[in-house]
């Protein structure tokens, strides 16, 4: 929402006015406005903590309102703290405004199906598992509420394909969301306990220590991000001709790791593996990098040393895991002709053989300063014709059935122009700066 298109304006402004309406009946409401203006503050707070230590947002005071007020006081109690809230870019207003409305309509919506199945006197006097419908009910609506928001501002906003936009929102957020459900529950029936509030607010203290547990997660994160994004911006400065090369590489192993059935930690590795496969460039001198033309034999054996190098420089960096493998390894070659060690067959890490297709599918779709990009269909269709001697015909067939499911949409080249979209190159390049052509049948 950087740039905000008009028509995501207007759905902000309407989702804005959706939750105006929900609020409308308040000064009718008969409530505990105490609790209301508690519930807000503490909202408010945690907020503020939750955000600025990036852990999320305090879903359980939200649910223990509406478990606990009826629906336009429960939804009074997300304002303060949505509007108060850092978020991340500009504009900050429209931001904090989206924000707002969407947690008001959310709120509302939970609150409403708890109170019509009863779920007022199920708090007041729980008898367990009987409550849990209405709060189960009531978590489903709030969760199905952010759902099919995020979705609309997804496709009108940042461009997503409707298609892809509400894919997967609705089951990602649902387990989380049940868990600050359950502690809003707890909230709710302690509150109404004859150990009131006081009682309710301990169920937090569990809360904090998960969030600070998160937050140390999300600092390590940053800092394996930080890491490899200084190794990637190292290779791309020396290396200039190829930028975004890593970038899209990693990009296409993720893609080929999620359609061979690969689990989402696997997924961040060979992404991973895909990012830093080259970072070993870093050991070979510039002008061979730059050179326009072929290398003699002795410019190609310095050139293939540099997975070797890579595997030396993160070899010590624990949590990449099997991508270290991958970054030795990604030029080997099934039949065994590869280097640096020529592993043939199964010999060779699954990693690697993920990256040394995604590697070469990227090299052939891209404008080099020794070839031409060829096009998506091209570089398939070569990738189909050496397999089962250079790549591993699984990995292939799982980045062109990746392909035809989702797409390619790449970043531009180094040279500015799309990656997909140019000419076929006039013959096909013997090059060892390249993951294609050498000496393949």
């Amino acid at each position: 929402m950087d740039a905000v298109p008009a028509r995501a304006r207007v759905y902000v402004a309407g989702v804005a006015l959706a939750a105006l309406l929900c609020l409308r009946p308040l000064p009718s409401v008969r409530a505990p406005w105490w609790a209301v203006l508690l519930l807000a503050g503490l909202y408010a707070g945690s907020e503020l903590v939750a955000r600025s230590r990036f852990v999320g947002t305090c879903y359980p005071v939200l649910l223990a309102g509406a478990f606990l007020l009826p629906p336009p006081a429960a939804a009074l109690v997300a304002l303060p703290g949505a509007l108060l809230s850092p978020v991340p870019r500009r504009p900050f207003g429209l931001r904090r405004l989206w924000r707002a409305a969407q947690l008001t309509l959310a709120v509302w919506a939970a609150a409403w199906v708890h109170w019509q199945l009863g779920g007022r006197d199920a708090v007041v006097e729980p008898a367990f598992p009987y409550a849990l419908v209405p709060a189960g009910a009531a978590v489903l609506a709030f969760c199905l509420v952010l759902t099919v928001l995020d979705g609309g501002i997804l496709t009108l906003a940042d461009h997503v394909p409707p298609g892809r936009a509400w894919r997967g929102l609705f089951s990602r957020s649902l387990a989380p969301i049940a868990v600050h459900g359950l502690a809003g529950l707890m909230m709710a029936v302690l509150w109404r306990s004859p150990y009131g509030p006081v009682a309710a607010l301990l169920v937090l203290l569990p809360m904090c220590v998960a969030w600070w547990a998160f937050a140390q997660y999300h600092r390590e994160r940053a800092a394996h991000q930080a890491t490899i994004r200084a190794l990637v911006q190292a290779v791309d400065i020396k290396d200039g001709y190829t930028r975004g090369h890593s970038e899209r590489v990693g990009q296409a192993s993720m893609m080929i790791a999620r359609e061979l059935g690969m689990d989402d930690e696997r997924v961040e590795t060979l992404r991973f593996a895909g990012i830093l496969h080259d970072v070993g460039k870093l050991g070979v001198p510039t002008r061979l990098l730059r050179k326009d033309g072929p290398l003699t034999p002795e410019e190609r054996r310095v050139i293939e040393l540099h997975p070797e190098y890579g595997h030396e420089m993160v070899r010590g960096i624990r949590f990449l895991g099997e991508a270290r493998a991958a970054v030795l390894h990604h030029h080997e070659r099934l039949d065994g002709s590869g280097y640096p060690y020529g592993l043939a067959g199964d010999r060779i890490p699954e990693s690697a053989r993920v990256v040394a297709v995604a590697d070469a599918f990227d090299a052939m779709t891209s404008t080099r300063s020794y070839s031409r990009a060829r096009p998506v269909a091209a570089a398939l269709q070569e990738l189909q014709r050496c397999a089962g001697g250079q790549f591993d015909p699984r990995m292939v067939r799982a980045l062109v059935h990746a392909l035809e499911r989702h797409g390619w949409r790449p970043s531009v080249t180094a040279d500015g122009t799309p990656a997909p979209g140019a000419a076929p190159p006039p013959g096909r390049g013997e090059d060892a700066r390249d993951s294609v052509g050498r000496g393949a049948p």
